[in-house]
C-alpha cells in the first residue's frame, strides 16, 4: 500500500465541494479514479488533481492493484478531523446545553404564567 506524510491541510482539503463529494464517494468503500471521475462532473484530470490533494491532506491513501490506483478513506486523517471539530463544537454545545439548561426552566415558567394571563383573558 503506497501512504504519504500528510503534507496538507485536512480543513483546506474539505473546503472544496468536489473533495467532499469524493470523500462522500469513497464513504462507501474502495473505488478507483475512473470510477470516481464517473460520479462526478468534472474530468478525470481534475479527479486526480482532488485526490492528491486530499492525500497530501491525510484524508485518503492509494493502493496499486496493477495499473490502476484505488483509493480509499485514509482513517487516522479522518479521526484527526472528527476529534478537533468534537473538541471544538462538544464545548460550545457543552455551553449551550447549559445555558438552555438554566434558561429553559425560567422561559417555561414565563409561558406556563402567560397561558393562564391569556386563559383568564378568555373567559
Amino acid at each position: 500500500m503506497i501512504q504519504a506524510r500528510a503534507s496538507g491541510d485536512p480543513f483546506e482539503a474539505l473546503g472544496d465541494p468536489n473533495r467532499r463529494d469524493i470523500l462522500r464517494l469513497l464513504s462507501d468503500g474502495d473505488k478507483p479514479v475512473a470510477e470516481i471521475a464517473a460520479a462526478l462532473p468534472i474530468s478525470r484530470p481534475a479527479v486526480s488533481r482532488h485526490l492528491r490533494l486530499l492525500k497530501e491532506a491525510g484524508l485518503v491513501a492509494e493502493q496499486a492493484q496493477g495499473t490502476r490506483r484505488i483509493y480509499h478513506l485514509q482513517e487516522q486523517g479522518m479521526h484527526a478531523v472528527q476529534a478537533y471539530l468534537e473538541r471544538v463544537w462538544g464545548d460550545a454545545a457543552r455551553r449551550f446545553r447549559l445555558l438552555a439548561e438554566n434558561t429553559g426552566n425560567a422561559g417555561n415558567a414565563g409561558n406556563a404564567g402567560n397561558r393562564e394571563h391569556r386563559e383568564q383573558a378568555a373567559e
